[in-house]
């Protein structure tokens, strides 16, 4: 990149522009800095000596705004990558971006460094020659996420806007996989034609080919009338996989031959069915080490996994959990024509730091609970779900659940409730609560007890005292 590249910044926050150009200047690009996008017009409209090498613009600001600054630069200078920042950082945001045609988009409050690094790929962009493509679609959100983790998949279903190709998707069950193949779908040249789901682990074995490829008349016995597989049925569309990682070897052969070859066989059948679609595939196992034992052909996984997108469990991206438990519980109020809830300061927190092993989909179904079972209109920590609280862990912990994170959501519930001297509190429960078993192991012996703690008899006894 060269030394005498240049940036304009363009924010109606002086703060903002100030900080940017000193970071920016700090790696010898030469900023020039506007309050406005009418003056980033007017410049460009004079015409300079010096053009930019790239423009970093504000969303929202009086006058003109970003987009539609975006726009003008599109129609007066397309190869000018500009970068827009935005403080609403959701997916309608991010789409909009990139059909609008930017180079990239920077959540605010961002890092600096971030930010500089972005600038200086841009100029790099610019400088090769490069052109981003842009979109030509606006529809409505469809998923909720602020973290960082989220906006990489903002970013990657905005990159793919315009794409037929064939994505791999990532992640945890419950992390909302299928939202992010619909918003694929909805975001592509297809999303007129249909979106036909599949989930491999939810159909038995030997019906899985039919459900694939469709049958014949006769193929089999139950075989009444031709029925057209998910194929068929998505044609001109996307075939959404989900849980690939489940499908047979056998099946893994078939599918391989239609990505190659754009034809198929139905069951019983003999004449070759032609369908374009789109694969969309989707998994929460490593197909990486499903490779390695032989579970999943190589040349299958180097088929689906031309771009691959990862979707972050609830845990990594904690900081979304206030607005996804509002967004639900509005939605469940709506669906269940029930009044809408909210949650106390002291849930919210709770919620946040639990470690939700479903994901969203837990989070979702919590949310659905407390509408229909919370008594009060604002939901308090004594109407959470026993399975959320302590008195729920000590359940789970009866039933063989994993005691320690059970005793970490005791600890959380305790700290959160602003209780001081718990650690005094809770060594001596627990030192009675494992005397009460060893005891009850050994029929009261002391002796006996004592060794099962690794203490000396008198300790024993002496706790016992104690507590």
């Amino acid at each position: 990149m060269s030394a005498k590249a240049i940036a304009w910044i363009v924010d109606d926050d002086r703060s903002i522009r100030w900080v940017l150009q000193k970071a920016l200047e700090a790696v010898d690009i030469t900023v020039k800095a506007f309050e406005s996008g009418d003056l980033v017009l007017e410049q460009l409209k004079r015409g300079t000596n010096t053009p930019p090498d790239v423009l970093v613009s504000d969303i929202r600001m009086p006058g003109l705004d970003g987009l539609q600054l975006l726009a003008e630069i599109q129609r007066k200078q397309p190869d000018l990558p500009v970068i827009i920042m935005t403080a609403y950082s959701d997916l309608d945001s991010a789409v909009s971006v990139y059909e609008g045609g930017a180079f990239e988009y920077l959540p605010k409050p961002f890092d600096v460094d971030e930010a500089v690094d972005l600038v200086q790929r841009a100029i790099t962009h610019h400088q090769q020659q490069h052109n981003n493509p842009a979109g030509e679609i606006n529809i409505g959100s469809e998923i909720i996420g602020e973290a960082p983790a989220m906006q990489e998949v903002f970013r990657a279903i905005g990159r793919l806007a315009r794409s037929n190709i064939t994505v791999l998707i990532n992640g945890e069950s419950g992390t909302g996989k299928e939202l992010v193949a619909h918003a694929l779908h909805k975001h592509s040249p297809r999303r007129q034609n249909p979106f036909i789901a599949l989930n491999m682990a939810a159909i038995p074995r030997e019906l899985l080919e039919s459900e694939l490829f469709g049958h014949e008349k006769g193929a089999f016995t139950g075989a009444h009338v031709q029925r057209k597989g998910r194929f068929e049925q998505a044609d001109g569309g996307t075939l959404f996989l989900d849980e690939i990682g489940d499908m047979p070897l056998e099946l893994q052969t078939r599918l391989l031959r239609v990505l190659s070859d754009g034809e198929f066989f139905r069951v019983g059948g003999h004449s070759a069915v032609k369908a374009d679609v789109r694969i969309i595939a989707a998994t929460h196992q490593n197909l990486e080490q499903q490779v390695e034992r032989g579970d999943f052909r190589e040349d299958l996984f180097h088929r689906l996994n031309v771009i691959r997108i990862h979707i972050p469990s609830l845990r990594e991206r904690r900081e979304d959990i206030p607005a996804l438990v509002a967004f639900f519980l509005n939605k469940a109020a709506r669906e269940l024509n029930m009044g809408l809830k909210s949650v106390s300061p002291e849930v919210e927190r709770y919620l946040s730091q639990l470690p939700w092993p479903g994901n969203v989909r837990q989070l979702e179904n919590t949310c659905r609970w407390l509408t229909v079972m919370s008594p009060g209109q604002v939901v308090q920590m004594e109407d959470l779900p026993m399975e959320l609280t302590a008195d729920g862990g000590m359940e789970s912990v009866r039933s063989g659940g994993d005691w320690q994170q059970m005793f970490r959501l005791w600890a959380a519930n305790k700290a959160l409730s602003g209780q001081e001297g718990v650690l005094a509190d809770v060594v001596p429960m627990i030192e009675h609560l494992l005397m009460e078993v060893a005891l009850e192991k050994t029929a009261g012996k002391r002796q006996e007890a004592a060794k099962l703690l690794g203490w000396g008899r008198n300790t024993l006894t002496r706790k016992l005292k104690e507590n």
